[in-house]
């Protein structure tokens, strides 16, 4: 809205637009989209979370209200009652139940140990790992495990599945999702239904396109697996890579 009282043209304050009128790099959900979450202020994060402020006033103005009269210290907002939150326009009972979870979900992170990811420095590591999803299997599926610099897990992902006694695998696709995930360290596995560990012209050939493909992205190249039920061949093992 603007003033043209007078012939002036006066905006209105911009403090006052809702979130919708903002600039969409200034939104908190799509600044978080593009940015991550350690861009946003407290309020911002919160602003999120209740979706709306009241007719006076947008989400992240609301909730730097509620955090300045909690001295911006979100222990403090933690300690608040559902009543004392929803005294503030804007504020019903489930938006300031909405914030109390979220108080008490960070608190309980803080008292959770950080999830330990598995140790993958060796075929048999890598054996035991994947057995139990390639086991039972009467077909092949090629799976990829990505790493950081110590061989812990960073994310085990299926790269294809289908024949009895082979099955097609992008090279292209390993290295995106290895680069995707800011992996240091891959490992290739596949199964053969058959129980024969020995390798095939294929499997050599797809080992060397990936080795050739690591060492361009200057990625680790620790093993390609083949998997059976009680049995493994591995390329490092063998002196093959």
């Amino acid at each position: 809205m603007c003033d043209t009282k007078h012939g002036a043209v006066t905006l209105a304050n911009p403090s006052k637009l809702s979130i919708a009128n903002w600039a969409e790099e200034d939104r908190p959900r799509e600044k978080l989209a593009r940015l991550g979450a350690q861009a946003l202020s407290n309020a911002e994060l919160l602003a999120i979370l209740i979706g709306s402020g009241s007719a006076k006033e947008s989400a992240v103005e609301l909730m730097k209200r509620v955090l300045a009269d909690c001295n911006n210290n979100l222990n403090t907002l933690g300690k608040r009652t559902i009543h004392e939150l929803t005294q503030y326009n804007g504020m019903g009972p489930a938006k300031a139940i909405t914030i109390l979870a979220a108080c008490e979900l960070g608190k309980r992170r803080q008292l959770e140990k950080a999830e330990e990811r598995p140790d993958l420095g060796s075929a048999t590591a890598i054996y035991n790992h994947l057995h139990p999803l390639m086991q039972d299997l009467d077909t092949e599926e090629a799976w990829i495990l990505l790493m950081n610099q110590n061989f812990r897990l960073i994310k085990r992902e299926r790269i294809s599945h289908g024949g009895i006694s082979e099955t097609a695998v992008d090279v292209r696709v390993i290295m995106r999702e290895a680069l995707l995930n800011n992996a240091t360290v891959l490992a290739l596995a596949h199964n053969h239904p058959s129980q024969n560990t020995r390798p095939s012209k294929d499997d050599d050939a797809l080992t060397e396109r990936v080795r050739k493909a690591c060492e361009v992205m200057r990625i680790f190249f620790a093993d390609h697996i083949i998997v059976t039920d009680g049995r493994y061949y591995s390329y490092r093992e063998e002196g093959r890579l």
